[in-house]
């Protein structure tokens, strides 16, 4: 089967448009496209292709993958905390940054999936990544627990 890599991305020959899309067609597809137009809110769809994403890209370290997401403007991760078995990151000026708060809101789950794709694949072993904060719930940034 032919399938399609991370590095096949990088491949864009649009003269007149360029290599961007604005965020507002991210989010339509997110946010209308996905959570709205599919059942349990898309949930089950956006972990598998976060998922699927994280495990393609090429990156060797919890480093070099939040390297990689501030580069694809992502976000801007930090770590906050690291402790046995539990690694929490920070997302500012993520992608949800500026919509209307909605109380108890988490819409970041394709971020934490991606991660979780990555980093599994990177430490050989299960990982689970949740969302704990959101832009979208009030919060000052989007934060994730990162569990192996």
């Amino acid at each position: 089967m032919n399938a399609f890599t991370f590095s096949d991305m990088g491949s864009i020959t649009r003269t007149q448009l360029g290599d961007q899309v604005p965020l507002e067609l991210f989010r339509t597809i997110r946010l209308i496209g996905m959570y709205q137009g599919l059942p349990m809110g898309g949930k089950g769809t956006t972990l598998t292709v976060g998922r699927k994403i994280g495990e393609s890209l090429p990156v060797n370290s919890l480093e070099e993958l939040l390297q990689l997401i501030q580069d694809l403007k992502i976000g801007i991760p930090r770590v906050l905390s690291r402790e046995e078995g539990t690694v929490r990151v920070a997302m500012d000026d993520c992608f949800c940054k500026g919509l209307p708060v909605m109380d108890e809101k988490m819409v970041c789950d394709l971020e934490g999936a991606i991660m979780e794709g990555a980093l599994s694949r990177i430490w050989g072993k299960r990982v689970n990544v949740r969302e704990t904060k959101c832009n979208v719930s009030g919060h000052e940034h989007c934060e994730y627990e990162i569990r192996f």
